[in-house]
């Protein structure tokens, strides 16, 4: 029996093993652990590659979103749109604030929030909208930043998944006023360990960034705000600005995985992901969708293909969010969605074979060969 992961880590270090090796070293031999040369560069390369000015790098995509917020702002009492179908940390990034998250339904065909919906949740508390990519496809940012503008709300991209995807030819980062990414291990430009990334083209904004991912400081022993230690490590630096020049190529065969499953899946009772006309889709996860979610999800592990599920329950619904009033039944896409979306593995060292085995026994389990 095939044994297929998520994700391989391995799969992907291992042609880089050397180059990494050797950047860690000279991190090490240098001593610059934080805010050095690797981190500096990797701001500049970064934001070259989105199509922005500015990038400041942070300790996680969690601190992204949340310095993103107060340089925008964002305070107690106020509230800040957003979908209700993300990672926790969006929200999360909100609530420490002392903010209010406003939840908007989600689009079924891509997952990501639905920008006719948002214009009627907006109030005089409303502070930010953030839109969430995700899956690695870009929300449908025109109409969204229109009704931005029209209130003089900033946007703010969520882009934690969606590293190197672009909407009418612009890439992620560069199409709001702020862009947040995370550089978790799995995600499409990941480090080996925590790291994330704001984008910005307001020289403002990145001004106040710098200021709360290191304590407020300005010059030794001064502090010109309450800030944060929130700082991106060196060593996570210097293996990203190696991986940022593979992105590309790695986005570019998700992709072709993405294509193989599509055919592979023609003829297969499942709802696969769609690519819509404005976006490049770059496949952080690929998610199919089926009522038996559960059944499928079990029957694979017994045959050794590994799934996951992003996310099993809408944010609106999370025990930690109880205080803010949501109940079931508010956002009723999202709540049907989370039952039965299933993430396949797809990552670039995918091997055919191993697409082949995952969708023959997706096969054999809507032919019931398998009881």
């Amino acid at each position: 029996m095939k044994e297929i992961p998520l994700v391989d880590l391995k799969a992907g270090f291992a042609p880089i093993r050397e180059e990494v090796l050797n950047a860690i070293e000279r991190v090490l031999a240098d001593m610059s652990l934080y805010i050095g040369p690797n981190c500096t560069a990797l701001e500049k390369e970064f934001a070259s590659y989105c199509g922005s000015k500015y990038a400041v790098g942070v300790g996680s995509g969690t601190e992204a979103l949340q310095f993103a917020l107060l340089a925008h702002g964002v305070k107690a009492g106020d509230e800040v749109i957003t979908s209700p179908h993300t990672f926790f940390a969006t929200v999360e990034a909100i609530a420490c604030l002392g903010a209010k998250p406003v939840f908007v339904d989600i689009d079924p065909l891509t997952f990501n929030i639905d920008p006719a919906a948002i214009e009627n949740k907006i109030t005089k508390k409303t502070k930010a909208i953030i839109a969430v990519h995700m899956y690695g496809q870009t929300a449908d940012m025109d109409p969204i930043i229109a009704v931005a503008e029209k209130h003089c709300i900033p946007v703010v991209e969520d882009a934690c998944q969606s590293h190197g995807a672009t909407y009418k030819e612009k890439k992620t980062g560069a199409i709001g006023d702020t862009g947040c990414f995370s550089f978790y291990f799995t995600k499409n430009l990941g480090a080996y360990g925590e790291g994330g990334m704001i984008t910005t083209s307001n020289e403002e904004t990145v001004e106040l960034i710098r200021l709360y991912r290191n304590h407020g400081h300005t010059s030794k022993y001064e502090h010109a705000v309450i800030g944060y230690n929130g700082r991106l490590d060196e060593m996570q630096a210097a293996v990203l600005r190696i991986k940022l020049k593979h992105l590309d190529e790695y986005n570019r065969l998700r992709r072709e995985k993405a294509v193989i499953y599509q055919q592979l899946f023609k003829d297969i009772p499942i709802i696969i992901p769609i690519e819509t006309s404005d976006n490049m889709h770059v496949f952080h996860l690929y998610v199919v969708r089926t009522p038996r979610r559960d059944e499928l999800q079990s029957y694979l592990a017994a045959k050794g293909v590994a799934t996951g599920i992003h996310y099993k329950n809408p944010i609106h619904l999370q025990e930690a969010l109880k205080g803010f009033g949501y109940g079931k039944g508010d956002f009723p896409v999202v709540e049907k969605i989370c039952s039965e979306i299933l993430s396949l593995p797809i990552y670039p060292e995918l091997q055919l074979d191993d697409q082949l085995y995952i969708a023959d026994q997706i096969k054999i389990f809507f032919e019931g060969s398998h009881r």
